[in-house]
Order: C-alpha cells, then structure tokens, then sequence
C-alpha cells in the first residue's frame, strides 16, 4: 500500500467530479477532471493495495492537468471487495479482473459526452501496469498510449506482443529487481516502446524531486501520442 512521504503539491487545475463508472455487475467510483480544452483524457490503473486516492497519482493526473490532459481516477474494487483484499491480498493481483474493469472504464470514456472525442492513455503503478497493458491489447483502435510507474508489466504476460500503443516503463533506480522485469517486458514489448529508469529512486519515488520527474516524462509522453 501506498503511504510515508507525502508527494509535493502541484499547480491547482480544478476539482475534479466524482463519477460513476458501470462495470459488469458492479459500479466503481472514479473522480473525473476534464480541463478546459482538454486535448485527450488519461486513465489510471492503480497497484496493489492502492485506489483513487493514492497521494502519488494524484499528484501525477494534477500533473497532467496543469499540461491541459483529462484524468480519470478510479477504484477497481468496489468498497466491499476492498474490505475483503484487506484481509485476504488477493484481489489486488487478480490481473484479469482489474484488467477487465479497466477496460470497462476506457469504454465508458469512449461513450461519455464529455470524453469521447478525447484519445485515451492509461497510466499504470503496479500490478495496474499489467491491468492497463492488458487493456491496451485489447483494444488498439481506443487506446493511444501506455505510462508505468514501477509497474509490474511482466504480469501482462503473453498479451505483451499485442499491444499496439506507444509504452512508457518507468523504474526508479534503486528498485532494481522491478527493473530487471521491466527489461524482460519491454523485450517481449512490439509496440513503440521506452524504459526510463530514474536514478537515486526507490519503489515509490518518495525522494525529493523523484515523483516530479515521473510526472514531467509522463507528462511529456502523453502529450506526444495523445495529442498528435
């Protein structure tokens, strides 16, 4: 689970509105922000034991929203099965599960007035890595681009091949096993694909000026295949 340092606050870009997203026979909460002008929409995919309300990918989507880019934030368990994964850890890595709410959400974006005209990215931490390349395979004509932020992108397995959208791995430098299966992910990776690796950064990129640089190079990815 997420939690120590507290990340920096970045510029104010608007509240964003609490949504409801419908996901087979659940409904996720999700918080919503769209930009004035909004040139394409990014939706996160969280990691083990995190939601939407991870301090650090509040920080990267305000992030975002200060480069004129919608986020999505939204939980891909429900509050009861959350009470459960507290107890038993294993939702958390039921990779097909968070991969198929995930997808749920991205066509939910497609389909809402508000955010269908907008490409869409997905940005993953975590085992949310897997869950956002898994959706990224299946469905290459929606989504445009792939960020992850010490993500487990080896858990996509054979899906890896598949996935047509531009990919962004980020790692920090001292999270050096979660950079040796990145490197095996980005070879089985097909698609236009980067592995930045962020020195003096461990797991979470709690150090000063670390979660920073994380969101200028997804700031900066997303910009180039979002809004081309």
């Amino acid at each position: 689970m997420e939690h120590k340092r507290q990340p920096p606050k970045p510029p104010e870009t608007g509240r964003p509105a609490p949504v409801t997203v419908p996901a087979g026979e659940v409904a996720l909460a999700g918080d919503l922000a769209v930009p004035e002008g909004a040139r394409g929409i990014v939706l996160f995919a969280h990691g083990s034991g995190s939601g939407r309300h991870s301090p650090r990918n509040r920080y990267v989507a305000d992030a975002l929203g200060s480069r004129g880019l919608a986020t999505l934030l939204i939980d891909l368990l429900t509050g009861e099965e959350e009470r459960i994964d507290l107890v038993t850890r294993h939702l958390r890595f039921d990779i097909p599960l968070l991969a198929a709410r995930l997808t749920c959400a991205a066509e939910w974006l497609a389909r809402d007035p508000a955010t269908r005209e907008l490409a869409i990215g997905l940005f993953g931490a975590s085992t949310g890595a897997a869950a956002a390349l898994i959706t990224a395979a299946g469905l290459p004509d929606r989504i445009a681009a792939v960020v992850s932020r010490g993500g487990r992108p080896d858990l996509a397995a054979e899906h890896l091949e598949s996935v047509r959208a531009p990919t962004l791995l980020i790692v920090g430098g001292e999270d050096h096993e979660v950079i040796r299966l990145n490197r095996s992910a980005l070879a089985r990776l097909r698609a236009l694909k980067k592995l930045e690796i962020v020195p003096g950064a461990t797991h979470l990129f709690e150090e000063p000026g670390k979660l920073e640089e994380v969101a200028r190079l997804a700031g900066e990815w997303f910009e180039r295949y979002l809004t081309a």
